[in-house]
């Protein structure tokens, strides 16, 4: 980390489709070896299958909707107070929760089993939408484990 100065915010540009400017974030986070075509045909078949599932319901409001459910608010950093280290319960500030909120989505769907990614990331982001899912365990374990350390939390800087 520079001393100099703060890295400066890039400005991501939004997707082509829909203009938004999350789901351009979540495109370049699914990205493998700079093929942005192959991530929005994968998004783009993902918001499709949501849009057949769900009964044509709006995909971008579902999609907005399980990142909201998969978003957390409190965090444990590690701090060493006097050679021990403890986990420390904090605040998540927002641009952390959406990153932390693609990620784990991402993740749980590479995990899954489904045979193609577009099946994996749209069954992901459904459960998510509903309050289920391994992106949305997560984000429980997370807030668990903050909640469990929260006689640490004099320990914040």
């Amino acid at each position: 980390m520079s001393r100099r100065r703060a890295a400066e915010k890039r400005q991501i540009l939004p997707d082509a489709k829909y203009g938004n400017l999350v789901i351009g974030k979540f495109m370049n986070s699914l990205m493998y070896s700079g093929k942005k075509s192959n991530a929005e045909r994968i998004i783009y078949g993902v918001l499709d299958r949501i849009q057949e599932k769900r009964n044509n319901s709006d995909p971008v409001k579902l999609f907005q909707e399980a990142l909201e459910n998969v978003k957390p608010e409190i965090e444990v950093r590690s701090r060493r107070v006097g050679g021990a280290t403890y986990q420390v319960p904090v605040e998540v500030r927002p641009e952390r929760a959406q990153a932390l909120a693609i990620r784990w989505l991402i993740s749980a769907a590479r995990s899954r089993s489904e045979n193609t990614m577009v099946e994996r990331l749209s069954g992901e982001l459904m459960d998510a939408a509903d309050s289920r899912g391994n992106a949305v365990k997560k984000r429980e374990d997370t807030h668990k484990m903050a909640e469990a350390n929260k006689a640490f939390a004099h320990y914040r800087w």
